[in-house]
């Protein structure tokens, strides 16, 4: 990057007319990252004392200053900040959002002179000025207009300013400017289960099969397909502890090979009749990278990893990912209460803060939500920078009292890095190591090609969740019934223990630590509230599969978990179970919980199936044989995901038909209606004869 030739936009600045033109104007900021650029830095003593507290910027000699500046993004200017008293220094910043920050605080001396540095975010115009506790009234206020970077051959470089560097002092935390409104204390919410963390819905499996799509199978998660249904738990005597588990078992068919299986469900109860949440500190990262512009409904990649070109005029185009991102951002406003924080960042190929993480109660929120929908798609996708920049906001208040606040960061991205660290493994020590001090964050998929194999495997860590987004409205009715749930996770590292000679774990569904299960032991890492109506609970089951040892049918079930302020409790109970013939269902919560676990498995399979003979240009070998019946899925694990067209090959029509009766005769048992969703799909996929072209033609 190199500086470029600026005008001033406000009169009355300084400047050295013996500089050529171009070097006057970029002698006053640079490119590289200053030493002491977070940090206030003693120049020495000043010879005349100035009456009122002054704020300037000086140019790369330290003998021009000037109040206004024209600055490109990324870019640093040097302060020089002359107290008219001693004591505690902050140096506050006006954002293009309206929200006043603390971008700086140290202890200063009258006197002296110092100097900061200050680093131009996101284009518009920002206002600082610094205020010093024993003086009568704040310094002047300097200005700059953040424009975008353009990019020439090189910064021309900055000195080191006048005067030497004697020693550094003071440091840059993030704070609000005023105090925030008093908390008010929330309406109770009416009783509640638990549902598991990880995938809350399969909305993007769905979206890929109406646009004929193959999806990916991390499309479908057991955990997501459960959290679209209710379950009746077992639950049959009362509990007023956080967490009150209740078991059941079954004894069922595969309705392809007809041999019998065992099963044995775990009810997500609770005993909390007037759950509300913590006040939230709430930060946003959202993805605004070249592939967010591409239509919400069809893929920025073909299958060959080529860019898709868009025809059409935008008016017979759907919205893009971009702005139902931006609209579902200014959504998410309307649940935050006065003594809420929020914050919000914004990145593609580097990270800016569009608003500091600041009281609720403090900010212009009209203001706010015009910038937001105005943020358009540019360049590449580092995931990782985004994470850092809206990590680094909670700095300040790490050390908060955390049985007052929750933490979370909310990331919007269709999860397909292309810069920075790209994997998963460095995204996921960083949310591991954010999880470890108490900010969890949640995932929202945007777009038909979000890519969940990424994010599915990240969103293992202990407090994370993701939903997948349709649209802006469906998006604004989901979190008006779930925000707080989704905010509020309050049971971590839940273990169930299974003491069975005849019996152990061979799968376990409805968690997304699935495959951390041995024969003995089912780990989840975390459980968020979840709507409980007329004794069932919303994903309120996680269901394990038992491979039968011996016809010793007694269970001993121990289970141990931690609330959210770390303390332990344990659960002990007994099953018998006596009933070995199939089919035998305890209740419809479990019979339920086996019919979607078997539909998700068949489709798992299907999807391995296509894929793999797609990439290798074979005859498809299908996993699910009527012989073998549905066995359990083996999932493969760059990020870029790429279309394939929906194909349905030889002989899934035939398993998907078959399938389909059976579930159609469950669904009736169980009496579900909402179930219908899942038998239109069996249906398509039954009688599927290849994509629907534009204009009709397959």
């Amino acid at each position: 990057m190199a500086a470029i030739a600026i005008i001033c936009l406000y009169p009355g600045t300084a400047s050295d007319s013996s500089l050529p033109a171009s070097d006057q104007e970029s002698s006053w900021y640079t490119y590289e990252t200053p030493k002491d650029s977070a940090r206030l830095v003693e120049e020495g003593s000043i010879s005349a004392l100035p009456d009122k507290s002054s704020l300037v910027m000086v140019d790369s000699t330290g003998k021009q200053s000037r109040t206004s500046l024209e600055i490109p993004t990324g870019n640093w200017a040097q302060l020089r900040l002359m107290p008219e008293a001693s004591g505690e220094l902050q140096l506050f910043s006006l954002y293009p959002t309206g929200s006043v920050a603390t971008i700086l605080n140290a202890s200063v001396e009258k006197g002296k002179s110092y100097t900061a540095w200050y680093q131009a975010g996101l284009e518009g115009d920002y206002e600082l000025w610094f205020t010093v506790e024993e003086a009568t009234a704040k310094s002047n206020s300097v200005k700059l207009l953040v424009q975008e970077s353009q990019a020439v051959e090189e910064t021309a470089p900055m000195g080191g300013g006048a005067g030497g560097v004697s020693k550094a002092i003071g440091s840059a935390p993030r704070m609000s400017y005023s105090m925030a409104a008093p908390a008010m204390a929330a309406a109770p919410s009416p009783s509640i289960g638990f549902s598991a963390g990880g995938a809350k819905d399969i909305s993007s499996f769905r979206e890929n099969i109406k646009q004929d799509y193959l999806p990916l199978p991390s499309d479908v998660t057991y955990e997501g397909l459960f959290y679209d249904y209710y379950f009746d738990t077992g639950a049959a005597k009362e509990c007023n502890k956080l967490f009150c588990p209740s078991y059941s078992y079954a004894v069922s068919k595969d309705p392809f090979s007809l041999q019998p299986q065992y099963y044995l469900s775990v009810g997500l109860n609770s005993g909390i009749t007037d759950f509300q949440r913590k006040k939230l500190n709430l930060v946003v990262v959202l993805d605004f990278s070249g592939s967010m512009g591409s239509p919400f409904d069809e893929y920025y990649y073909d299958r060959f990893g080529n860019k898709v070109e868009q025809k059409g005029d935008e008016s017979s185009m759907s919205k893009t990912k971009m702005q139902i991102a931006d609209e579902s951002v200014v959504a998410l406003l309307s649940h935050l209460k006065p003594e809420d924080r929020f914050g919000l960042v914004i990145f593609s190929d580097d990270a800016f803060l569009v608003d500091p993480l600041t009281s609720v109660a403090d900010k212009d929120l009209d203001r706010l939500k015009s910038r937001i929908l105005k943020i358009q798609e540019t360049y590449g996708t580092n995931m990782e920078a985004g994470m850092e920049e809206g990590t680094s906001l909670f700095d300040r208040f790490l050390q908060a009292d955390k049985s007052e606040y929750e933490n979370r960061i909310i990331f919007l991205t269709d999860a397909m890095p292309n810069i920075g660290e790209t994997g998963d493994l460095p995204l996921y020590r960083m949310l591991e190591d954010n999880a470890d001090q108490g900010i969890y964050t949640t995932f929202i998929g945007i777009g038909v090609d979000f890519n969940t194999e990424l994010v599915e495997s990240i969103t293992k860590i202990k407090g994370s969740n993701y939903y997948s987004v349709h649209s802006a409205g469906e998006f604004k009715k989901r979190m008006d019934d779930e925000f707080d749930f989704m905010v509020t996770p309050l049971v971590f590292d839940l273990r169930l223990k299974l003491d069975a000679p005849g019996y152990e774990i061979e799968k376990v569904y409805g968690s997304p630590e699935a495959d951390q299960a041995t024969g003995e032991l089912m780990k989840v890492n975390t459980l968020f509230p979840s709507k409980a109506e007329e004794g069932q609970v919303k994903g309120g089951v996680i269901l394990v599969k038992l491979k039968k040892l011996s016809n010793v049918g007694n269970m001993r079930l121990a289970v141990s978990y931690q609330d959210r302020n770390g303390v332990q409790d344990s659960d002990e109970a007994e099953v018998d179970m006596a009933e070995t013939n199939a089919d035998f269902y305890q209740n419809g919560g479990i019979r339920k919980a086996v019919l979607l676990s078997r539909y998700a498995d068949l489709l798992k399979n299907w999807m391995i199936d296509e894929r793999n003979a797609a990439d290798k240009g074979w005859k498809i070998v299908p996993s699910v044989t009527l012989a073998n019946g549905i066995v359990i899925p083996i999932e493969l694990g760059e990020w870029e995901r790429q279309s394939l067209p929906l194909a349905v090959s030889e002989p899934y029509p035939e398993l998907f038909g078959r399938f389909s009766d059976y579930f159609q005769m469950e669904s009736q048992a169980i009496d579900d209606s909402t179930l219908e969703q899942e038998e239109a799909i069996l249906k398509k996929l039954e009688g599927f004869a290849g994509p629907t072209m534009k204009g009709g033609q397959r």
